[in-house]
C-alpha cells in the first residue's frame, strides 16, 4: 500500500535508505553513504515529498520528489526486490507529476535496467558532483 510519508517514519525511511546505498553501490565506499547520512535526514528528506510502501504497517520502500519533478530516492528493501514495487511506487508519481527527473549512478547497471523499463531515457552523463562517479541524467514524461 502506498502511503504519504509521515515525519515519525523518518528514522526507519533512512535505514532503508543507508542499507540499500550501501548494497546497491559496491563501487562506492560504505563511508561515503554514511558521511551523507545526516545531509539526506536533515536537508533533502525535508523537502521532498516522499511516499512509502507499506506491507502490515511496515515500510519497505520509498520515493521521494523534490521540486515537483526530481526523484532524489527511490529505494526498496534488499529483501523485497524485484517484486514490482518499486515499479508500483514509479507509476504512482506518474499519476501525480507530468515529468519526472533522476541521476543514477552509470554503475549501478541494475537501477539503470530498471529506469529505462519504465520508459526513462538517457538525457546526460556526468561526474556526480558530491561523490565524482560517472552518473546519466534520466528524464519522463508524459
Amino acid at each position: 500500500m502506498i502511503d504519504k510519508f509521515n515525519k515519525n517514519e523518518l528514522d526507519e525511511v533512512m535505514n532503508i535508505w543507508l542499507n540499500t546505498n550501501i548494497d546497491a553501490h559496491d563501487f562506492i565506499p560504505k563511508d561515503y553513504w554514511i558521511k551523507n547520512y545526516n545531509v539526506v535526514k536533515e536537508q533533502y528528506i525535508p523537502i521532498a515529498k516522499t511516499f512509502v510502501y507499506k506491507e502490515n504497517n511496515i515500510i519497505i520502500a520509498f520515493i521521494s520528489i523534490i521540486e515537483a519533478s526530481f526523484i532524489g530516492a527511490l529505494f526498496v528493501k534488499k529483501e523485497y526486490q524485484r517484486q514490482g514495487i518499486g515499479l508500483k511506487l514509479i507509476n504512482h508519481c506518474k499519476t501525480l507529476y507530468p515529468i519526472l527527473k533522476l541521476a543514477v549512478y552509470v554503475d549501478n547497471i541494475n537501477s539503470v535496467k530498471f529506469y529505462k523499463r519504465c520508459n526513462f531515457k538517457v538525457k546526460a552523463e556526468q561526474d556526480n558532483e558530491s561523490s565524482g562517479f560517472k552518473e546519466y541524467i534520466m528524464s519522463w514524461d508524459k
